[in-house]
């Protein structure tokens, strides 16, 4: 109790430095778990960090909570009958932060910036576009290589996301000029992120609060005890063992749906030396990892049984589960004989985690499973953007990372797993799961594009690059008076219809 009250006060008389608009009664204070990475839509790979992006950049797409792809910037869409051209209508009133019109040749800019830029994350996304036209001032449209089921769902998230052209510049993840509607204001790093409305935008109306502030909280009691103090309104991610504490507190409401993606432990297989140890090597080494993990016990424990235990990156209720590959039960054994026919006795192995506590709880349980079956792990532990960094750059070990999920199944796989993917943070390679998820992107019936979907599952069940673990439910907790909160499967904050009451 006496480490909670110091943590909660410290976290508290932070929040006291803050301007004094930031505590007027129209700010909005939500509280994150940890702090975004780059604020450059084309960069960005942080979860919190599609929260920021939000309020901050409108996209060509959103989607709905029950998955319906719907209008954004773009107001309506068809393909050519070989599916090989996309024509997108696009708003005639939208406006970019810096007073620009929003039109054709802007969407034109951005697109190719995303399929272009040496760094950009989105290139796999777009990776099926040949080319992009200005039709007319509201019209483009974008000349495909090949048949591309994934594409509208790409362009509900950050592929669709629109940066002013004439920000576009060296410091533009510092300075985002968006056509949101709030545009950006400060930031400070590992503490908060501040937004003003944008009187210009489109929907401002829709839009009820003057100030955003994204705080960055990553202890989970912390966070709490700031919501429950009044000075947070809302945060993401309520801790499964705050569930039933926060429910019960009048002065709280909270809501929660399973997310559509997953979260597992990233394995370095073929990117630098970290991978030339036996648990990135030897595929055996790595299924007895994946045995000696005992997925319905570490829900109980750790989450309160909350979350669902899964070993494929698709959510537990998608069509794109395999039913042949069940989640297996704990088998110390046959880890142990799988050590043995590695030529194992004893695997050492670093696993990296986030410095939060249920990602420390997470780590220690894991830790304690793989020991019994000869799998000693190291932990190491830093704040999020470090470990995202690190992972990129190929150097880790082991890291225990997830994934907030995406409509189309493609979006949880293929940037994963394929060789060119750019998420592929282990250089794991495959030749046969690069050819049925590339096919797969190009096939519209469910049928068969599930069937290629089984096949690359058998493989990678059996190569394990990723070893999934949980499928994870988003909790959100709001302060009582905090009105319009729409919850959605893709875990994101929507700011149009919030109010305080």
């Amino acid at each position: 109790m006496k480490r909670f009250a110091l943590l909660a006060s410290a976290a508290l008389i932070g929040l006291s430095a803050l301007p004094a608009l930031a505590q007027s009664p129209s700010t909005l204070r939500i509280g994150l778990q940890e702090d975004p990475d780059v604020l450059d839509p084309h960069k960005a790979r942080t979860f919190v960090g599609r929260i920021v992006f939000k309020g901050l950049c409108d996209k060509l797409l959103d989607i709905t909570p029950e998955l319906k792809i719907v209008p954004r910037l773009a107001t309506e869409w068809s393909f050519s009958d070989d599916g090989l051209t996309l024509t997108m209508k696009l708003r005639s009133d939208a406006k970019f932060h810096d007073g620009e019109a929003f039109d054709a040749a802007a969407a034109k800019a951005n697109l190719e910036r995303a399929m272009t830029l040496p760094d950009s994350l989105r290139k796999s996304e777009l990776a099926s576009i040949e080319s992009i036209s200005v039709v007319d001032p509201t019209t483009i449209a974008m000349k495909l290589k090949r048949p591309d089921a994934t594409l509208l769902a790409q362009l509900t998230d950050r592929a669709g996301m629109m940066l002013s052209p004439k920000s576009l510049g060296a410091d533009i993840g510092a300075q985002p000029v968006c056509s949101g509607p709030y545009q950006f204001v400060e930031r400070v790093q590992n503490d908060r992120i501040v937004l003003d409305k944008f009187k210009g935008h489109w929907e401002a109306a829709n839009y009820h609060f003057d100030r955003v502030i994204y705080r960055a909280i990553p202890d989970t009691t912390v966070r709490l005890a700031n919501l429950r103090a009044g000075e947070l309104d809302m945060l993401e991610r309520l801790a499964p063992t705050d569930v039933k504490s926060a429910q019960g507190d009048k002065t709280l409401k909270v809501a929660s749906m399973p997310n559509l993606g997953y979260q597992g432990i990233t394995i370095n297989t073929n990117h630098t030396d970290a991978a030339n140890q036996p648990m990135g090597k030897d595929k055996r080494v790595r299924q007895a990892l994946s045995l000696s993990i005992d997925r319905k016990v570490l829900s109980q424990v750790v989450f309160e049984g909350l979350y669902a235990p899964i070993i494929q990156p698709f959510p537990p209720t998608s069509t794109f589960v395999d039913a042949k590959l069940p989640v297996p039960e704990r088998d110390v054994a046959k880890a142990k004989a799988l050590l043995k026919e590695a030529g194992q006795s004893k695997v050492s192995v670093e696993l990296f985690v986030t410095n939060n506590p249920v990602d420390a709880q997470l780590g220690q349980v894991i830790q304690a499973m793989a020991q019994e079956v000869g799998i000693d792990i190291q932990i190491r532990s830093t704040e999020f953007a470090s470990q995202l960094r690190d992972q990129q750059q190929g150097k880790f070990q082991m890291s225990r990372i997830g994934w907030s999920g995406r409509i189309d199944p493609d979006g949880n796989i293929h940037q994963f797993v394929t060789t060119k993917g750019n998420q592929n943070d282990g250089r794991y390679s495959n030749a046969e799961v690069d050819k049925l998820l590339d096919e797969a992107r190009t096939i519209y019936d469910v049928a068969e594009r599930k069937k290629r979907y089984d096949a690359a599952q058998k493989i990678l069940t059996d190569e394990l690059p990723i070893v999934y673990l949980y499928n994870q439910t988003v909790f959100f907790a709001l302060r009582s008076n905090i009105e319009g909160f729409v919850i959605n499967p893709d875990g994101m904050i929507r700011l149009a219809g919030l109010k305080r009451s």
